[in-house]
């Protein structure tokens, strides 16, 4: 096994356990010492180093620590929005019960009124007053017309011209200033 490739595997100095970074794999002779110093019997075996696995303490990362934030903030909105929204419910409760009360006055008052016109008092008015009375039967005509009501829309042509409209547009504008 001296005579194969040894595998050594290297971690960057910056490793951190648990992450994403791939361990750099390096192929390399087996160890020997250098030809021009001397090998001692406790040299003859390469150290091994026996570093104790330590795990760096793992910090809040700035992107998670805006998250719990914005988090924090958007729940804080919709606290307010269900207390804006129970105002605004008991308000429109309120507000439909008074318009009930205002509909119920609305029709009394209506009802108050038309019983304060007495039609036989607006009669002596309009005949002693106003000199007034009431049309015989040979005054009253009545007019039937059975044809129905028609409207014609005259095509002059000027529809393709848009310039001449505008013209007549502004024409019948400056005759109205003029006139008013």
């Amino acid at each position: 096994m001296a005579a194969e490739a040894a595998r050594v595997i290297e971690y960057p100095e910056d490793f951190i356990y648990g992450a994403a970074a791939p361990a750099r794999e390096v192929y390399s002779e087996p160890w020997a010492p250098p030809a021009d110093t001397p090998v001692l019997p406790d040299e003859s075996i390469p150290a091994v180093r026996s570093e104790p696995a330590v795990s760096k303490a793992h910090g809040i990362s700035l992107f998670t620590a805006f998250g719990a934030v914005f988090a924090a903030v958007l729940m804080i909105f919709v606290v307010l929005a269900h207390i804006n929204l129970n105002e605004v419910t008991n308000e429109t409760v309120r507000l439909d019960a008074q318009l009930v009360k205002l509909t119920d006055r609305e029709s009394k008052l209506g009802i108050a009124y038309e019983s304060v016109i007495d039609m036989k008092e607006v009669e002596r008015y309009a005949r002693d007053v106003l000199g007034m009375s009431k049309p015989d039967s040979n005054q009253v005509a009545i007019v039937q017309n059975n044809a129905q009501d028609k409207a014609e829309i005259i095509d002059n042509g000027n529809e393709g011209n848009a310039l001449r409209g505008f013209g007549s547009f502004i024409s019948s504008l400056l005759d109205y200033f003029r006139r008013g």
